[in-house]
């Protein structure tokens, strides 16, 4: 697996706060079949010009030095779009300095203003990726469509999916439309990942997804390349039904 949002870089935002916590999230994702993750501290686009990418190069570097060595670490940044035309020049904001862009907007972004900037990004031969889409209010399969159509591919946040709210509600069905295009686990020093959601595509028919979602397309992007079109995932039984099987299932294991 391949996690391309994660908030590690020991004491940078509200991720990690020591290199000590940090550490022992890579080791669980170690564990997990984790083999890549990005580091994606917050940055406001308003900000872009004054990116701290030489010191964060170094604090990684560092991380590196502790971090398990089945676990390659590459570097991004989480940009919040706080203004309508944010000039993404420098590549060293992007996902391991790919063309790719890790973004997000405030949970009321109007639908209209986020198409319109992300197409923005996207006329700058960049790929904006929407960092976790179910959290915004005006998310929809419909909504999806359209901020694909403006250039963006869509990550779904991993632990939101296998939870019963409405933004997870959102999440599964953006899955099942097929608009996903990766799942990152958003782990700000904690216990989220993507094992979990893995496991449950995996047992439910969605192997093909898991694989793209997971492993696949994380790839594409570290390597600057194309990502692939994740299918639609065909749920044969209600998503409550599914979830609650999961549940459990693991309090039985």
């Amino acid at each position: 697996m391949i996690d391309l949002h994660t908030h590690l870089l020991p004491g940078v935002d509200d991720g990690a706060e020591t290199a000590e916590q940090a550490v022992a999230v890579l080791g669980s994702f170690a564990a997990q079949g984790v083999r890549a993750v990005c580091c994606t501290p917050h940055l406001r686009a308003s900000e872009l010009a004054e990116a701290p990418c030489a010191e964060l190069d170094g604090l990684l570097a560092e991380l590196r030095r502790m971090a398990p060595d089945a676990v390659r670490l590459t570097r991004g940044f989480e940009v919040m779009l706080d203004v309508p035309a944010p000039d993404f020049t420098d590549r060293c904001v992007c996902l391991g300095g790919s063309r790719y862009v890790l973004v997000e907007f405030g949970r009321l972004v109007p639908a209209e203003a986020s198409v319109e900037a992300l197409g923005r990004i996207a006329a700058q031969r960049l790929v904006p990726v929407l960092a976790h889409p179910e959290r915004y209010a005006a998310c929809s399969v419909e909504q999806a469509r359209r901020w694909r159509e403006a250039g963006a591919i869509l990550q779904v946040d991993a632990t939101t999916m296998l939870s019963d709210t409405r933004r997870a509600e959102r999440a599964r069905a953006l899955l099942t439309a097929g608009q996903a295009a990766i799942l990152a686990s958003d782990n700000h020093g904690d216990g989220r990942s993507l094992a979990a959601a893995v496991e449950w595509l995996d047992r439910h028919g969605g192997e093909v997804q898991a694989r793209l979602l997971a492993y696949e397309n994380p790839e594409a992007i570290l390597a600057d390349a194309d990502t692939v079109p994740v299918p639609p995932l065909r749920v044969r039984r209600s998503w409550y039904t599914l979830l609650k099987d999961f549940v459990v299932g693991g309090r039985d294991a």
